[in-house]
């Protein structure tokens, strides 16, 4: 029996379920290359740099049986050759390549003193640096969280739960992927939780000790957490791949690259036909199915089918008490409908605990993982949408 030899860049949602599901072809060698040994649960980070939760799973309780785990970070993609150069100095030769390499925090650098006196917080490493310098000051000492997204959202109540001054400066306004109703009982949340919301502020510059804000006004912060803003590793465009603006591979709908045949993407760093979904392990974890589809219909010399699922909310804790699970159109456009409180802590909790039961699931019996579908593909999300906490 020819053995297949199918590479997938990046260990996240979408590139573990995928590789799980490939497993489905038994003449499928799958290696997954990921630059850490653990599973990140992006979707708990914000918990991590609280100290109220973890934010890692191994391996071994993940992937199915046979799946090779290679702990290295690609340098570049020879799509013509189909070879892969890792930072290790390791060539790996692929049959076919699964793009999932995620997505990264986007310090903005036009802000004076952004790069060097913020923290991100999008990634494991960024994350355990936030933490370690929250364990340097003083628990009543100011936090300024800049983002007005989930994540800015998430993380400004998780850091004011225990008693911290928490400022969440917006840019804009709160929470601009939600209802008017759903941000409501976000903002009614953070209010319970004392942090101060600014909406329509702009951060002018961070020192070390504050930030300062384009009206002028200055917010002393000991520690500042910056959210706004995502983009995607470059590695597609330095390997001379098409991508979009943002850096995200270009597809046609069965996620298969422009460029080349043998290249099938998934995940945050994914752009079908010119129209990525919103960066989520809502979406992630389906695309990541899809994407292996794909790979195993080529192998089996059949059509692979088009892109086809859909959104069915967001999901924002606002502390460990209280969350909002703003629901929407299938098009992930929100709609008035939402649970708030004590509720939508309970169904944001047992969301995130299913992503990992699903992919465990997806190891114990390939193939086995369903999706919410809405027949065409969904839309593009309005700039300014949320990203991977709508775990939904």
């Amino acid at each position: 029996m020819t053995r297949i030899q199918v590479v997938i860049l990046g260990g996240g949602y979408a590139g573990t379920l995928a590789a799980n599901r490939l497993r489905r072809n038994p003449a499928v060698d799958i290696t997954v290359v990921n630059p850490r040994p653990v599973f990140v649960e992006r979707i708990r980070l914000h918990q991590y740099i609280a100290g109220t939760g973890t934010a890692t799973v191994d391996y071994s309780e993940l992937l199915g049986d046979g799946i090779g785990l290679l702990v290295d970070s690609a340098t570049a993609i020879d799509a013509a050759d189909r070879r892969i150069r890792l930072a290790s100095g390791t060539v790996l030769r692929y049959d076919y390549l699964i793009y999932a390499v995620g997505s990264t925090g986007a310090i903005t650098p036009a802000v004076p003193g952004a790069a060097e006196f913020a923290y991100s917080m999008s990634e494991f490493e960024s994350a355990a640096r936030l933490l370690a310098r929250l364990d340097t000051v003083d628990p009543e000492a100011a936090v300024t969280v800049v983002g007005g997204g989930l994540t800015g959202i998430e993380a400004a109540a998780e850091l004011a739960a225990p008693g911290r001054a928490v400022t969440l400066v917006c840019g804009g306004r709160l929470g601009p992927s939600l209802h008017a109703a759903g941000r409501h009982s976000v903002a009614k949340a953070l209010r319970k939780l004392g942090v101060a919301v600014r909406e329509a502020a702009v951060v002018a510059e961070v020192r070390p000790d504050a930030v300062v804000l384009d009206d002028g006004t200055v917010l002393p912060s000991a520690v500042t957490v910056w959210t706004a803003g995502f983009g995607v590793p470059d590695l597609a465009a330095t390997s001379g791949l098409a991508t979009d603006t943002l850096g995200r591979l270009l597809t046609d709908e069965t996620l298969t690259s422009v460029d080349n045949p043998w290249i099938v993407a998934a995940g945050d760093a994914v752009a079908p036909s010119g129209r990525p979904l919103r960066m989520s392990c809502q979406a992630a974890l389906p695309l990541g199915a899809q994407a292996a589809n794909t790979v195993l219909a080529r192998i089996a010399d059949t059509a692979p089918a088009a892109v086809d699922q859909a959104f069915a909310a967001q999901c924002i804790s606002v502390g460990r008490h209280a969350a909002t699970v703003q629901m929407s159109h299938r098009d992930d456009t929100p709609i008035k409908a939402f649970a708030g409180g004590r509720l939508g802590a309970v169904v944001k909790e047992a969301i995130c605990r299913s992503t990992v039961k699903w992919i465990r699931g997806e190891a114990i019996a390939p193939g086995s993982y369903r999706w919410m579908k809405s027949g065409t593909r969904t839309a593009q999300p309005a700039p300014g949408q949320g990203r991977r906490e709508a775990a939904v």
